[in-house]
């Protein structure tokens, strides 16, 4: 595995769990101790933020998604250009 393919695993999908694994443990801890708001706001503040990160790696992967399907396109519209078809007929 590339070193960038390991730290982009870590970030879409093992942040996210980490820190919902921390609101729960959180939740948990709090309900047993009895003192569910404080632990109650912890837990809800680490579950938007595993949200967020979640949405925006998955905004920045339909951006890179899309920027290829820019550039297939153009590759496409530049073969045409060349040979007066498209590449597939």
């Amino acid at each position: 595995m590339r070193p960038g393919h390991v730290l982009l695993t870590i970030i879409r999908i093992w942040l996210p769990l980490a820190i919902a694994v921390a609101g729960g443990f959180l939740i948990a801890y709090g309900q047993a101790l009895g003192s569910r708001g404080r632990y109650q706001r912890v837990a809800d503040l680490a579950a938007m933020s595993a949200a967020r990160v979640m949405r925006t790696t998955w905004m920045f992967r339909m951006s890179v998604e899309s920027n290829r399907d820019r550039e297939r396109e153009e590759e496409a519209r530049d073969y045409f250009a060349r040979h007066g078809s498209w590449p597939n007929e």
